[in-house]
């Protein structure tokens, strides 16, 4: 952890409300006018699209029916705790960007003058110097195994996640409707995935700081035969913080409409408002901890 150089991360499964976090943040170094190194956890995937695909047909031709994204077969955890501690103490490090579609590849392309196609990575470049923090988002970002521990070098860890039966609802009908893929082939995919996402995925709830998960208010039971996805009027977002010690829950209820408190530390909020409540949560923590980066 680095008082000089701010860590932070917001770990979180496919399908839990990225944009909305992603918007919530971009509000608050806006309005606290600070200038983020902004790392995308796909980017430190070890295999393309095409390399994934190959090696997925040669772990299942070898008996191996669980190899998948979620798991250190297909992704550079060490270069990824490597980049959290080298900022921690320089302020630097190296990172990427993956590719995920045509529009993405021409702006990468343009930037600097390559060719490379979706389901690519762009070249290894500098983080920008003078940032005031780095701001990762992904799926890893708070893993521990018996080879790394990027858990150690993190100053504030958010963990966003739905209940599972809403996160496999959104995958379900992100990939039939975005990626044509069928009901049986996403199906398959989550149960490829399940081991991975058991050992290293669930794990990382229990070392963040503050928790969002979104829980419908519908009956999702049956995920698999669910005709759409839960609106966020629909839901609440319950909040857990690891330790409530000064935590101002009365103003925090004050500030958010309809909201009580589940436990001494859950805050339980409208799932509609999950954006407004990150950023009255998480603007004063940011701003205490890059004033004391500045100090030290």
């Amino acid at each position: 952890m680095s008082k000089k150089h701010p860590v932070v991360v917001v770990t979180g499964s496919s399908g839990a409300g990225t944009t909305t976090v992603k918007r919530a943040f971009e509000h608050i170094f806006s309005r606290e006018k600070l200038s983020a190194a902004v790392i995308e956890g796909d980017s430190f995937h070890s295999l393309g699209r095409v390399e994934f695909k190959e090696a997925m047909k040669k772990a299942e031709a070898e008996g191996n029916k669980h190899f998948s994204h979620f798991g250190p077969e297909a992704n550079d955890f060490d270069a990824l705790a490597n980049l959290f501690k080298t900022y921690g103490e320089t302020g630097g490090g190296k990172k990427r960007y993956y590719i995920h579609s045509d529009e993405e590849a021409a702006d990468h392309n343009k930037r600097l003058g390559t060719s490379l196609k979706p389901g690519e990575f762009t070249p290894w470049e500098d983080v920008p110097a003078n940032t005031d923090l780095l701001f990762y988002e992904g799926l890893h970002g708070l893993v521990v195994t018996d080879k790394v521990d990027m858990a150690q070098h993190v100053d504030l860890a958010i963990g966003v996640v739905p209940v599972v039966n809403l996160e496999w609802i959104q995958k379900i009908h992100r990939d039939a409707k975005e990626r044509g893929y069928s009901a049986e082939a996403i199906v398959d995919t989550i149960l490829r995935r399940m081991p991975d996402y058991v050992n290293y995925i669930t794990p990382q709830f229990s070392r963040t700081h503050i928790n969002f998960q979104r829980v419908p208010t519908v009956d999702t039971s049956n995920p698999f035969i669910a005709r759409d996805i839960p609106t966020p009027d629909e839901s609440f977002v319950v909040i857990r913080f690891a330790d409530p010690k000064g935590v101002d829950f009365p103003y925090l209820l004050s500030m958010v409409h309809d909201s009580f408190m589940s436990r001494r530390n859950n805050l339980v909020v409208p799932g509609g408002k999950m954006g407004m409540a990150m950023e009255v949560i998480l603007e004063p923590i940011i701003h205490g901890m890059v004033e004391q980066s500045k100090k030290g």
